[in-house]
């Protein structure tokens, strides 16, 4: 017994890295890459060019700087809101960049950065809806309201609406058909994506709400349990707020009115 007590002294003396917290930060110093999941259809955010393939946003643009910092090559893995939280704790990715709102339920199971954008709840119709003219047209009985599963307009809108009736799609592109093809009168969205559709398409209208609605946090997220990759990255968002990497970034992606820069 007090051989086999030396012997683990021994070895702690020796090789205390043994014992030390399995932390990202370890495996991507190793590995010399960054593995960084995202949606590649949120505009603005982390979106892939149909066309040409090339991913853009101000995520897009955080993640490249971060593997700049931490001196490895970014791989991006496509996620989505519904298969994000499978996506960290299985560790197919080491964080996940595409402004991940700050919900109770994530909070269950992911642990965030401070955030760096945050976003009011915005709904899409289409141009010819003449049910939907303005905000509070939306909660109407005969209104049919569609949301993506997984997004966290699912449960906002769920507690929100009184009258309405919800409809949870497993696409975003699923709630879109819904609107476009008259079988629902909105879908819910936020700023970024609101952008995209715009800028998109020739159908749809934007309709605001008259006053903050239920403006949500977004951040990066990370498996918990990993002090070490947590303080590294919140180290980061805070180096690039105070540089003005963050602030740039948002410019040229049309969210700053989004940002939190402090």
């Amino acid at each position: 017994m007090v051989r086999i007590f030396l012997l683990l002294l021994a070895l702690l003396a020796a090789s205390p890295a043994v014992f030390a917290e399995d932390s990202a930060v370890d495996r991507i110093s190793a590995n010399k890459t960054l593995r960084v999941c995202i949606w590649p259809d949120y505009f603005g955010i982390s979106y892939r060019d149909p066309k040409t393939q090339q991913l853009s946003g101000i995520d897009i643009d955080m993640a490249k700087a971060l593997g700049r910092d931490l001196g490895v090559r970014v791989e991006f893995i496509d996620s989505s809101f519904a298969r994000l939280i499978a996506d960290l704790t299985e560790e197919r990715c080491d964080i996940a960049m595409f402004a991940i709102g700050i919900t109770p339920l994530r909070v269950e199971k992911l642990r965030f950065t401070k955030p760096h954008l945050a976003s009011d709840i915005y709904a899409i119709t289409t141009q010819s809806n003449r049910r939907i003219k303005t905000w509070n047209d939306i909660d109407k009985p005969g209104a049919v309201v569609a949301v993506a599963k997984g997004t966290l307009h699912e449960p906002v809108m769920a507690g929100k609406l009184k009258f309405a009736t919800l409809k949870v799609f497993d696409t975003p592109h699923a709630r879109e058909q819904e609107v476009e093809s008259g079988r629902a009168d909105v879908f819910m969205t936020d700023f970024p994506y609101s952008l995209r559709m715009l800028k998109t398409t020739d159908w749809a209208r934007l309709i605001k709400p008259d006053s903050a609605y239920h403006i949500t946090p977004y951040a990066y997220a990370m498996r918990p349990g990993d002090d070490r990759w947590h303080t590294r990255v919140e180290q980061f968002v805070a180096d690039v707020k105070r540089s003005g990497e963050l602030k740039a970034a948002a410019e040229r992606h049309g969210l700053l009115a989004i940002a939190v820069l402090d």
